[in-house]
């Protein structure tokens, strides 16, 4: 079985949302705001759900960007990401799992000091925050 997923970039005023997130016993990490499907959902409505839990904004999606496939701890999976516009809403934690513990609008400088949770993604979000004028 395969686990599905989705992760947003999401650009405001020149900056990506981002979430400091982790289990409470491990060390906390960014990430661009992510999750797993759940049941039938699309991927779009996973997204615009993921990122309303982990950060309180309402988004609009803009488009497919990326995707990435893995194996990771015995788990194959696929993540879409998905550029998006924040559209309203205002910053506050509502994630059910308990896992975010902040949340932040990020500048290309700062994105690249990170420890990220996923170091793969690092290339992917600065080249996308760094060609976006929005």
């Amino acid at each position: 079985m395969k686990w599905e997923g989705t992760s947003c970039i999401c650009v405001h005023d020149g900056k990506i949302l981002m979430v400091l997130q982790g289990t409470p016993e491990e060390e906390k990490k960014w990430s661009v705001p992510s999750g797993g499907r759940e049941g039938n959902e699309s991927l779009e409505a996973c997204c615009i759900r993921e990122v309303w839990e982990e950060t309180g904004y309402v988004i609009k999606i803009i488009q497919k960007l990326h995707s990435k496939e893995g194996v990771s701890q015995g788990i194959d999976y696929k993540v879409q990401y998905f550029s998006a516009e924040m559209i309203g809403g205002s910053s506050v934690i509502q994630d059910p799992d308990g896992l975010i513990y902040e949340i932040r609008w990020v500048s290309l400088e700062e994105l690249d000091t990170l420890v990220l949770s996923f170091p793969e993604d690092r290339e992917v979000l600065c080249s996308y925050l760094s060609q976006v004028k929005i």
